[in-house]
């Protein structure tokens, strides 16, 4: 490793035994990855020494599960318990694993919560944003073009690579944990010119209009193309928000797709020369109306039952726009008694859906808006439900194996149709 004079004062302890600690993670992390240096980085996130009950229960049996014992022994590897300091990057947490207002909801306990709270107390503490959000880039934290990132969830650091076109690897919570420290991450992979180049080109040869095309969009390419980069041109509308993170969100899911290009949309993808670096790409696929199809039927794939127990929305957390959706489409109406309806958010979008009454027309049609997490994250669905709806690619893949329930996956008006009827009649037209 190339240490400049403050990272090795770092190392040898000169700012204290938590950035010492901090430093020896990430000199090991840089070293195993084949990086000899790191990039300063100012805007982290990831889920600084929180902790499940699990987890806090597992330190307290051992002899010491406070923050900071949590922070040094889990989150930095340490040998010893540290005092830690205040953050020095900007750093935001993550989502968490409850809704701190609808936690009976969600079947958990008051023991549960009061560890959460006194988890986030120590965030606040240490100079961490509490957003409790996968799209943090849609509640305050929107880094600038070229910046240099440490994020961990699939879903934002694609977005953020791509959309955004800041520098990210999907980091983990140990190296986000000594980011946040230090401000600083190795100099490897989407953090260098050279390894953002195009590999796979994809020639979309039907119109891709839709949230819900762009998901299934997204869904075929990450399974093309797996953990490379794909550069999309074709027949696309302009995506927006809303289309980029579920397209990404879907790509991170099926494959492990951490960047993207489309030509003509995304900010490093100017031209189809420009995205591949003047490269030839590797493999050439298309994603025609057979494509399509056979990917809107993998996501249907354990579907057999019509029967609806549960319908979920928001994944990644809805944007505004999609709460003003379901508000839309439920608005005088009320779910069947056969299905419960959660939507998921984070704490900055349900303020604003609160403040445009947005909340109360979808509590009076029986549905619960809840922010923080999501049935994935949290393993958590109303009890009893065999079979749910989603409109989320990512969700349908991850939400049946972990929950052992069948999955339906349409569109967002297939999906609160199934939640005022208890039936599933989405198709593809």
């Amino acid at each position: 490793m190339i240490l400049t004079d403050a990272e090795q004062a770092m190392l040898d302890g000169a700012e204290g035994p938590a950035k010492q600690k901090a430093m020896d993670l990430l000199v090991r992390y840089a070293e195993a990855l084949g990086a000899d240096r790191f990039v300063d980085t100012s805007n982290v996130a990831g889920v600084p020494g929180s902790s499940s009950l699990f987890v806090h229960n597992y330190f307290k049996a051992r002899g010491d599960a406070s923050y900071e014992a949590i922070f040094s022994l889990f989150d930095l590897d340490a040998d010893e318990v540290v005092p830690v300091p205040r953050m020095r990057a900007n750093s935001c947490h993550l989502q968490g694993g409850m809704d701190p207002v609808l936690w009976r909801e969600q079947g958990m306990s008051e023991e549960a919560l009061d560890h959460q709270m006194q988890d986030e107390a120590e965030l606040e503490r240490h100079g961490v944003k509490v957003l409790k959000t996968c799209t943090p880039y849609l509640a305050g934290n929107t880094p600038r073009f070229g910046d240099h990132c440490a994020w961990m969830e699939s879903s934002a650091v694609v977005y953020c690579n791509s959309v955004i076109g800041a520098r990210t690897n999907t980091e983990g919570r140990e190296s986000t944990s000594a980011a946040m420290l230090t401000g600083k991450i190795p100099d490897w992979g989407f953090h260098q010119d050279d390894f953002r180049r195009g590999t796979h080109h994809i020639e979309v040869e039907v119109p891709v209009d839709s949230v819900f095309d762009w998901g299934m969009l997204g869904y075929f390419i990450g399974g093309e193309v797996q953990e490379n980069i794909p550069v999309v041109t074709g027949h696309l509308s302009s995506p927006g928000v809303i289309r980029h993170k579920h397209f990404g969100a879907a790509a991170a899911s099926s494959g492990g797709v951490e960047l993207y290009h489309m030509v003509g949309i995304t900010p490093e993808a100017p031209s189809l020369d420009a995205a591949f670096g003047g490269r030839r790409p590797v493999q050439a696929l298309r994603y025609g109306e057979a494509e399509r199809r056979a990917t809107y039927e993998a996501l249907n794939s354990n579907g057999t039952s019509t029967d609806v127990d549960y319908v979920m929305l928001g994944c990644p957390h809805a944007a505004l726009e999609q709460i003003e959706e379901a508000a839309r489409l439920l608005e005088g109406k009320r779910i069947s008694a056969n299905s419960n309806l959660w939507i998921f958010t984070s704490r900055l979008i349900r303020i604003q859906a609160d403040a445009k009454g947005l909340t109360r027309i979808l509590q009076d049609a029986g549905a619960l808006v809840m922010t923080d997490t999501c049935s994935a994250i949290a393993q958590s669905i109303p009890k009893g439900t065999r079979v749910v709806a989603l409109d989320s690619a990512k969700q349908a893949h991850y939400l049946p194996a972990i929950m052992g329930i069948e999955a339906w996956f349409g569109t967002t008006q297939n999906c609160i149709d199934a939640a005022l009827t208890g039936r599933w009649t989405g198709a593809l037209s």
